[in-house]
């Protein structure tokens, strides 16, 4: 038996608690994992608030990221002692997840622990830092260089906002952090923003066109924020959006498309493909330092996730928490 988290969803309502299963419960899968840490995501604390329709299946142990040694594999390219990293891929909404000490899951999924992390470490980045790096490397393909000007990271206090702020200061990028919480100002200047916004200077409807400013923008809040972004892009400029903090509505015009040739580049992290993982896995290890991991995260335990994800949905985290399993 292993301790795991459980939702279920019955006539009776919805349940979240800590329980045990044994690995006849777990799904199909060619790669046994024994989960050394999870995370705590947004889609997580939807899933284990029952504030979104995230889970598909029930009863459901949420959890899309986790990382841990592989305890038994039938893949050819994983074998017992390796370790692991994975994020995504439905797991937490259509199968089991890894807020659990044991996770069932399948060997293309599953990314290489790089030399630099440990599994908190890694933990410690997540889904939320993984998305981070893909936006940065996003902004690169369109040919964003250190120097060109501001890069504009909203939601700057949450998770994607944290990592993505501390990747684009590091590689030389002027960032400028869009947050609600003006008492985080100073852990958003020593992620190392040079500016600080107040998130209403973008979240209410604004004209289609506005002063040209950013350079480019990675978006983790939609709606609105993101409208107003793409309005005041400068031309040429790129953004990348990858989330829905605010809304998943588009309330805007194409006008930021058609008179400034602005690119609104989506970013998926659940079903990318495992070459693009990787490469995001491995800058991550060459660019983002443990000093900053340790700015942005702190660890809780397995049994302490419940109440961490209501303060989530509540705006009372900042940057990642770390869950560590055993």
């Amino acid at each position: 038996m292993f301790k795991a988290l459980l939702l279920n969803k019955t006539s009776d309502g919805f349940s979240a608690a800590m329980g045990e299963l044994d690995d006849s419960a777990l799904p199909d899968g060619d790669v046994l994992v024994g989960i050394a840490h999870s995370t705590l995501n947004y889609k997580d604390g939807l899933a284990i608030t029952n504030k979104g329709p995230v889970v598909r299946s029930w009863p459901m142990v949420p959890g899309i990221d986790g990382a841990g040694t592989v305890l038994e594999s039938s893949h050819p390219d994983w074998k017992a002692g390796d370790k692991v990293i994975h994020n995504g891929w439905g797991v937490g909404e259509t199968r089991f997840g890894c807020l659990a000490e044991r996770a069932r899951l399948k060997g293309e999924w599953l990314v290489k622990l790089p030399s630099a992390f440990s599994t908190a470490q890694a933990m410690a980045i997540g889904t939320a830092g993984y998305t981070a790096m893909l936006c940065v490397l996003a902004l690169e393909r369109h040919g964003v260089q250190p120097g060109d000007g501001e890069i504009l990271v909203t939601g700057a206090t949450g998770g994607v906002g944290s990592v993505a702020t501390a990747l684009l200061a590091k590689l030389g990028h002027r960032v400028t952090a869009s947050t609600g919480k003006a008492a985080e100002a100073d852990y958003l200047k020593s992620l190392g923003a040079s500016s600080v916004i107040d998130r209403q200077e973008l979240a209410n409807p604004g004209k289609p066109l506005q002063k040209e400013r950013w350079t480019a923008v990675v978006d983790a809040v939609g709606s609105h924020t993101l409208v107003n972004a793409l309005a005041q892009t400068r031309y040429g400029g790129v953004v990348a959006a990858c989330g829905l903090a605010q809304n998943a509505d588009l309330p805007g015009t194409v006008m930021p498309f058609i008179l400034r040739g602005v690119t609104l580049a989506g970013i998926d992290s659940v079903m990318a493909p495992l070459a693009v993982r990787q490469q995001a896995w491995q800058r991550l290890a060459g660019d983002l330092g443990a000093d900053t991991l340790a700015t942005v995260a702190d660890e809780i335990g397995l049994d302490e996730v419940i109440g961490a994800a209501a303060d989530l949905m509540a705006g009372k985290v900042r940057g990642r928490k770390v869950v560590r399993i055993v």
